[in-house]
């Protein structure tokens, strides 16, 4: 009977744990990317009174007597399973859809959560609204370029520099099309003016002048086959009238505007090569070379009407957002509509998460048992996908905890059953002297 009392108080303590476990499912039930727990149990060792033994030529074996000697918690397994995502529309907030964990720092040591409650401090850098530890990860360099084989430390910060941040970018093409008139005399000229940038984003204005139209074409350089007519032209910084040649069509290198019996505009320069011009260097930017892209040219019988349709330089803008991709990369959208990389979320895998240490917070640490941190790209390898606007919910099943709730209730109270029958028996077997 002591026995049995024993092993009702095992009982008593592991029912408790497991109430323990519960009660903190249930309690954060509504904790960012919580992943639930739930108790183990294991029997004690048995005591042996009799040892089986084996069958003998006359006899059959008998099997062995033995009465364990309760319970215990053999340990806490946590539930890695995915939780479901509740869109935020803040930009920061990061879900993880698949296994692996951000990284995070508090500036000494890394640890590990799959909280994406992140945003920007007063520094720009992204850390966790709550604790305030930083998210780790790869920056880019001057390029824009990314090196994610490079170790993440804790000094491996992500900073957005909001409004701190400029770029410019200098114009390196300028597209030209439009009509040439076929039957223009050869005195006429025709003009298109547009803004090029160079590479401090300071703007220039450079002017294209279409003059001299000719039938047939001229004979330097040769011209393409199929050729009927041509057209020269002069590149001006400023006006045709008072500006200075940048570039024209006699320059080495460069070539006429021609085209077919069709009005079609012919290259008389290789294959993927473009007429070019120079921008001088001024307001300490160097001098700036231009591509003229005239393939969308044509000469028909009409008025002649000639536009600049694109260049591809941006004067200086301000990085006023950003976004991030499924695979951690963050992209910064400057105010004059250009585009950087900035850098990348890095994230972290376990041979054997269930190892973690929980270290409170939303946060887990590594052990001897998880095995040493994979790092690597969202997306790749077995780490999931980021979801950026999102937050993942706790991942607690109610319905399994209320169960549970009721069914350690009624293991508890079965074992108080115990203590109490046991005690009535002892107290029957101290009476029977009197």
């Amino acid at each position: 009977m002591i026995q049995a009392l024993m092993s009702s108080v095992a009982s008593l303590q592991a029912q408790q744990t497991q109430m323990d476990v519960i009660g903190n499912n249930l309690a954060n039930i509504n904790t960012t990317a919580y992943k639930g727990q739930s108790a183990n149990f294991e029997d004690l060792i048995d005591q042996v009174y009799q040892g089986a033994t084996a069958p003998t030529a006359s006899s059959g074996g008998t099997d062995g007597e033995q009465v364990g000697l309760g319970v215990m918690v053999a340990g806490t397994t946590t539930d890695w399973s995915q939780g479901s995502l509740t869109a935020t529309t803040t930009p920061s907030n990061m879900a993880i859809q698949g296994n692996g964990f951000f990284m995070v720092s508090n500036g000494q040591n890394v640890s590990y959560t799959r909280d994406g409650n992140f945003e920007l401090d007063a520094n720009g850098n992204l850390v966790n609204a709550d604790s305030g530890q930083e998210l780790l990860g790869w920056t880019a360099n001057s390029a824009g370029t990314i090196n994610p084989d490079a170790p993440v430390t804790d000094a491996s910060t992500i900073n957005i520099p909001l409004g701190t941040l400029s770029k410019a970018q200098a114009t390196s093409s300028v597209a030209v099309s439009g009509n040439l008139d076929s039957a223009a005399a050869s005195t006429e000229t025709d003009d298109v003016t547009s803004t090029v940038y160079d590479s401090l984003g300071n703007p220039h204005a450079v002017t294209i002048q279409f003059s001299s139209p000719t039938s047939p074409p001229a004979s330097t350089p040769t011209p393409p086959t199929g050729a009927t007519s041509s057209w020269n032209w002069t590149a001006y910084s400023g006006t045709s009238a008072t500006g200075t040649p940048i570039g024209s069509s006699t320059t080495s290198g460069n070539a006429p505007v021609y085209f077919n019996s069709s009005g079609q505009m012919l290259s008389g320069l290789a294959t993927g090569t473009l007429n070019q011009i120079t921008v001088p260097a001024s307001g300490g930017a160097p001098a700036t070379t231009i591509g003229l892209d005239m393939s969308g040219m044509g000469s028909l019988s009409s008025t002649s009407e000639v536009n600049v349709t694109d260049q591809n330089g941006f004067p200086p803008g301000s990085l006023d957002g950003y976004s991030i991709g499924s695979n951690g990369v963050i992209t910064g959208q400057f105010s004059n509509g250009l585009t950087e990389t900035l850098g990348q979320v890095a994230m972290a895998s376990f041979t054997n998460p269930g190892g973690l240490q929980n270290l409170g917070g939303n946060t887990w640490g590594g052990t001897a048992n998880s095995g040493a941190p994979l790092v690597g790209q969202a997306g790749s390898s077995s780490l999931g996908s980021i979801n950026s606007g999102f937050l993942e919910a706790s991942n607690v099943d109610l319905s399994t905890n209320l169960t549970n709730l009721i069914v350690t209730q009624r293991g508890f109270e079965a074992n108080t059953k115990i203590v109490s029958t046991v005690d009535q028996m002892l107290q029957d077997v101290i009476q029977m002297k009197q």
